[in-house]
């Protein structure tokens, strides 16, 4: 499975003196060997009862605005769908499909904005928010982006006047972050516009092999997060879809770096280091290389 090359001005000039970036968004010949799972590891299609819905669990759902990003990471574990030119991004009809449903379903009150990445469909994600907004049911709303990281130029004030729609119920953003050489002048400065919205900011980041599978790296990057007013969210295994196996990391080498993380780090710099286990009843907790034998006293 191949996923088509796209890259911003931003991010090319960046990837000319970080390896850690030219290897997240620059093709190589190991995505076609077809080494990894499934196309869908996550089996996310089997839970979409409509177009661009996605529901795995029964109080919150995933909606998947777009599926066209700025720039395509090679690590994507939606590479199957991602960047796919027909399908593009969700239509008023479509999103009119999606409020209909969660209207039937009341047990759901939290809605996730995902794709794709969101935040390159202003106009789109502004018709979405006005919808949303008014469903009395819905008490959280979180958006994933990476768009300050690929090309934080265009985390304009447009963009934060969309943002800055949703006003009753708490604005999650949660912002994706694998290295710190992705923490730019240019990027700081589009972290503190969208803090400035008032959302409150989480980081969410996935193990890759020869990127940032160790300690010094990882805690240079939370740290550095957590000092810009994000705080660190998730890390998680790779999901390895088809053509990325060679971005996994041993549960082994990631259990001893969390470990060691966990004694150098403050609780606020430490995010949950977990597994998205497909068709699972959530994202596993995976345990550390602690001694736990006091629980059994």
């Amino acid at each position: 499975m191949n996923l088509e090359f796209k890259i911003t001005e931003h991010l090319e000039k960046l990837a000319k003196k970080s390896k850690a970036i030219r290897k997240q968004f620059y093709p190589s010949k190991k995505e076609l060997k077809n080494q990894g799972k499934t196309l869908d590891p996550l089996k996310e299609e089997k839970y979409s009862p409509v177009k661009g819905l996605i529901q795995r669990y029964s109080n919150r759902v995933l909606i998947l605005l777009t599926l066209n990003c700025a720039a395509y990471c090679r690590f994507c574990f939606r590479r199957r769908i991602v960047s796919d030119i027909q399908k593009g991004f969700l239509t008023e009809t479509d999103l009119n499909q999606i409020i209909n449903y969660i209207k039937k379903h009341p047990q759901v009150n939290e809605i996730i904005i995902s794709g794709g990445d969101p935040l390159t469909q202003p106009k789109l994600l502004e018709l979405l928010l006005k919808k949303i907004v008014k469903l009395k049911q819905i008490k959280i709303i979180r958006i994933g982006t990476r768009l300050m990281v690929s090309d934080p130029q265009q985390i304009n004030s447009n963009i934060l006047r969309i943002l800055k729609l949703v006003k009753k119920q708490p604005l999650y953003l949660l912002l994706h972050f694998e290295h710190p050489d992705e923490l730019t002048k240019e990027t700081i400065k589009a972290i503190k516009k969208l803090r400035s919205t008032g959302a409150i900011l989480l980081s969410q980041s996935v193990f890759l092999k020869g990127i940032n599978d160790n300690v010094v790296t990882l805690e240079k990057l939370f740290t550095e997060l957590l000092s810009l007013g994000i705080k660190p969210y998730y890390i998680l295994h790779n999901d390895e879809p088809l053509g990325t196996k060679h971005f996994t990391v041993d549960f082994k080498k990631e259990r001893k770096i969390m470990t060691a993380l966990r004694k150098r780090i403050s609780g606020l710099a430490y995010p949950a280091y977990v597994y998205d286990q497909p068709e699972g009843p959530c994202k596993v907790p995976l345990p550390l290389d602690f001694d736990y034998s006091f629980m059994k006293k």
